[in-house]
């Protein structure tokens, strides 16, 4: 282990593991949903997807637009602000103030659009392979082996298209997880390897171990290594229900926590903003720990005031036709 300490610096990594768990949901709404009606539905995916996340999303976004543009006057945000709505802010080289984080949603909505329709069109014995190189291309792009094929970075505008990090690697294999649990025989397999209860607490010390042990620079393959131990995290955790870490994850904070940590994740640097000029009308500066614990339960209020009034409105309407609403 080179340096025990450097796990605590590596808490950025969580958006990877929250990339694996989502590729392995999303692909395994989809096949279940095949399984049980012959297809699954682009239109009725694509219109959950749009309630789940635009309404909320588009809000938080014009909100911090309306903040720094109308009211203080920074109107060379102008420039970045529509790749905002069009889910392209993972390729911006400069940010709105408070919105940098949603690069990781770009990717998602990306994945969204691009995943169902090769998941509908491949044959199944086509789709591991098909992931097995998308994830090779990305590692590829991430450590430059693309480049002396004229595969390279370009600019337009205030946009860079470019393979920053391994960002699409770990939802296919999160959707790789799904595959392979959906399909009784690999099932049984990684039942024989991941399905005892205590697994769980193998796995995760293996992420934890990579976590203090992998270089300084986790870009391409030490990135790898890392997202192929969280997903045996996460297939540890999914393969049985009744496993070591269930009474932790059902506890009912954490799981409240899950459940509005959409909101958590749009509203936290609005919170962190929000509690630096509290703190410094109090004369308190440089303070990390009231920081944390301050914007940390700002982040959760407003995250649950935003649960329950627009998401939930939101959410409370499910398609029943072409251009047809119901609310249930």
């Amino acid at each position: 282990m080179q340096d025990p300490a450097r796990i605590l610096t590596r808490g950025f990594t969580g958006v990877d593991f929250f990339f694996v768990l989502s590729g392995y949901l999303i692909t395994t709404l989809l096949l279940r949903e095949a399984a049980t009606n012959g297809a699954f539905s682009l239109r009725a995916f694509y219109w959950r997807r749009l309630l789940r996340i635009v309404p909320v999303y588009f809000f938080v976004v014009t909100s911090v637009a309306v903040y720094f543009i109308g009211v203080k006057g920074e109107v060379g945000y102008l420039a970045q602000l529509p790749y905002y709505y069009f889910f392209l802010s993972n390729f911006l080289t400069s940010h709105v103030s408070l919105l940098a984080p949603t690069w990781s949603l770009s990717v998602e909505e990306q994945y969204y659009l691009i995943w169902p329709l090769l998941l509908m069109v491949l044959p199944q014995r086509a789709l591991l392979p098909a992931i097995a190189g998308l994830v090779f291309v990305n590692v590829a792009a991430v450590i430059g082996w693309l480049t002396p094929l004229g595969i390279a970075a370009f600019e337009a505008g205030p946009l860079r298209f470019a393979m920053f990090n391994a960002t699409y690697a770990p939802i296919l294999i999160g959707s790789a997880v799904a595959i392979l649990l959906q399909n009784a025989r690999s099932f049984g397999v990684i039942a024989l390897v991941l399905g005892s209860k205590a697994a769980c607490l193998g796995t995760f010390g293996v992420v934890v171990l990579l976590l203090a042990s992998l270089p300084e620079d986790l870009r391409g393959w030490p990135n790898l290594a890392l997202h192929l131990a969280m997903a045996a995290a996460l297939i540890s955790i999914v393969i049985r229900e009744d496993n070591f870490l269930r009474p932790v994850l059902s506890w009912r904070p954490i799981a409240r926590i899950g459940e509005i940590s959409y909101g958590i994740y749009l509203y936290h640097l609005i919170a962190l903003h929000i509690a630096g000029i509290g703190l410094g009308m109090f004369g308190v500066v440089e303070a990390n720990w009231p920081m944390l614990f301050l914007y940390s339960l700002i982040s959760i209020v407003m995250a649950e005031a935003s649960f329950r009034t627009l998401e939930s409105w939101f959410l409370s309407y499910k398609m029943a036709g072409w251009g047809k609403l119901t609310r249930t």
